[in-house]
């Protein structure tokens, strides 16, 4: 077993619990703690354990000490999305993906704008419904990538998605008219770019492709 073992590797998942960055950087140092001590012990009794993992978004960003660690692991690191947003991990305008939509419809007698992204595009995760802000299935923003204050994604059916204000604010629903195209900000960035086979990058200020990016995937 000590031959074959590489390492020790751990994820800290509590992580996501966290409406603080005090919180966050708490469980970052247990993560560091846990794993580095771990490895000592397996030295101590023969393995060579190279491997020291840690992972996790939120303690990436917030760990203050990585001694004794050899590699982090960070999923969503590259991208952020509404969760990191909404643990306080980023700013909103950190979030690079977003689903490119066009407007096919009004219902004004309930306040509504439909898009033509539902679940199939935007994914069925609903990871900020527990924060103290809920972002629907999703933040609407202009082509640009700019947000439209309070405006979210508040249903979705299979292939459509339905924009209105967030309840309980004060905002306006902008004038969209039928075939402008908006953007998507998603809650969680791995479950929605699992719906889509390229990312389609442009740089930010510009709509100019630069890139195509195929997903590698596992499956």
């Amino acid at each position: 077993l000590g031959d074959a073992l590489q390492g020790v590797m751990t994820h800290a998942g509590d992580s996501y619990n966290c409406d603080t960055t005090e919180c966050i950087r708490g469980v970052a140092e247990r993560e560091r703690d846990a794993v580095v001590r771990s490895a000592q012990l397996m030295r101590a009794h023969g393995s060579v354990c190279p491997v020291v993992s840690v992972g996790s978004t939120p303690t990436a960003h917030f760990a203050r000490d990585l001694n004794g660690v050899t590699e982090v692991r960070a999923g969503v690191f590259m991208f952020f999305d509404l969760v990191m947003h909404g643990i306080g991990v980023c700013a909103i305008d950190d979030i690079a993906p977003s689903v490119l939509a066009t407007v096919i419809g009004h219902k004004p007698e309930k306040g509504w704008v439909l898009v033509d992204a539902g679940w199939m595009a935007m994914s069925r995760d609903r990871g900020t419904a527990r924060h103290p802000v809920d972002q629907g299935y999703g933040v609407v923003c202009d082509v640009d990538g700019v947000p439209y204050p309070d405006l979210i994604v508040v249903e979705t059916s299979q292939e459509h998605g339905v924009v209105a204000v967030r309840p309980g604010t004060d905002a306006k629903l902008p004038h969209l008219r039928i075939g402008s195209r908006v953007r998507i900000l998603p809650n969680h960035a791995c479950a929605t770019g699992s719906q889509h086979d390229d990312y389609h990058v442009v740089r930010s200020g510009s709509r100019q492709l630069v890139a195509t990016w195929p997903r590698v995937r596992g499956w």
